[in-house]
């Protein structure tokens, strides 16, 4: 079905659940198969090197600067994952110069027999309301050098039920931290909560203060969990049917070494609503990302409030969630939101776009994402 453009004032409403309870601003697995190898190689929390990884200072320019050969055989599997904190790697300069994005487009589909619905109505993004951390401040920037060099996506603060106010959780695409079928993980993983608090243009942001640029600091992944599906079938260059598990949750921790969560420090936290109704029996939601590529910089958070139907990417994988909008790449791992309840929950994320722009695609989060979220609740859990 078309897609519906609500009120500006309606998706502002959605917004507006945050304003009032977050805080100040402060200083500047493969889950599916792999959870095994997970519990045996790490069970002590700690961090193990795979090998390649940097174990000396030489190494640890080597990694900075690059050195992906073997990329996609050393670092590809679950127990590979490693994202050591290198202080001041992402500064403000080197933020603003991750501009490209993993963008990953399909030709436009229409109505078919596999379940789904008719292509929907470009949506135009609308910018949303600043400083962002009054209105929404658990949607964020990930930055991350790839082969290709830094780049960004979009990430959401999610609730952890084992540590109830307490979550160090985020929520974003699979692609954005690992490259599927051909590929491995990304590097230097950082999330940056209400990044560019005031949206200033990325010309500007050089010149603008820390604080500003990075309200609440830098958070690196110390783990990450995605699905199996997404390391063995998902394409960085065009969607398949890895499409529909392409999600995947970091559990940070901050690069000042301060002892508060995520959550405490930003103030909130979106709920995952996991098995939600299909696409088209959901009346509305509302994307947020930081489209980065043109005719967007990445400087600003942007929305779009949109009616949802369904994409079936490759017959056997399920449904995903469709929607008209005009954001582009950068906006990869942006939450979609609805209002559950009086609560912002989360029921989606962005994972693919049609090659003009009109419309985004999210998995659905069915069994397999909850899983993928469970194993990285229960990791930390006694943390």
């Amino acid at each position: 079905m078309p897609s519906i453009r609500r009120s500006t004032a309606a998706a502002a409403a959605l917004v507006a659940l945050l304003a009032g309870t977050v805080s100040a601003c402060g200083p500047d697995d493969q889950a599916v198969g792999g959870a095994a190898a997970d519990q045996k190689d790490r069970a002590d929390g700690g961090f193990k090197l795979p090998k390649g990884a940097p174990t000396s200072l030489d190494d640890l320019k080597k990694w900075k600067d690059g050195g992906w050969q073997d990329w996609d055989k050393w670092a590809r599997e679950a127990k590979d994952f490693a994202n050591p904190i290198i202080k001041d790697h992402w500064k403000s300069d080197r933020l603003a110069k991750a501009k490209t994005s993993p963008e990953i487009g399909v030709k436009a589909t229409g109505t078919g027999s596999d379940g789904t619905d008719p292509e929907p109505q470009p949506v135009t993004a609308e910018q949303v309301a600043r400083p962002y951390h009054q209105h929404m401040a658990p949607v964020g920037k990930i930055f991350f050098d790839s082969p290709k060099g830094p780049m960004v996506c979009s990430g959401t603060i999610v609730e952890d039920p084992a540590h109830p106010g307490k979550s160090n959780l985020v929520w974003t695409a699979g692609h954005c931290v690992h490259s599927g079928k051909r590929g491995g993980w990304m590097r230097n993983i950082v999330f940056v909560p209400s990044y560019n608090d005031n949206g200033v243009p990325m010309n500007q942001v050089n010149n603008t203060p820390s604080q500003q640029v990075t309200p609440y600091g830098r958070f690196w992944a110390d783990w990450i969990t995605t699905s199996g599906e997404w390391i063995n079938m998902g394409s960085e260059k065009s969607g398949n049917g890895g499409s529909a598990y392409d999600f995947a949750v970091l559990h940070v921790k901050p690069e000042n070494g301060s002892g508060k969560s995520l959550q405490e420090t930003v103030g909130n936290a979106a709920r995952v609503w996991f098995n939600a109704p299909a696409a088209n029996q959901i009346g509305s939601l509302d994307a947020f990302g930081y489209p980065a590529a043109p005719p967007y910089d990445g400087a600003r958070m942007m929305n779009c409030p949109a009616r949802p139907g369904r994409l079936v990417m490759q017959q056997g994988t399920p449904a995903m969630n469709r929607i008209g909008c005009t954001m582009t790449g950068g906006t990869s791992g942006g939450g979609w939101f609805v209002n559950r309840g009086g609560k912002l929950t989360l029921v989606s994320n962005t994972s693919i776009s049609s090659n003009a722009h009109t419309w985004l695609a999210g998995p659905h989060l069915g069994p397999e994402a909850q899983r993928v979220f469970a194993n990285i609740s229960q990791k930390f859990a006694n943390q």
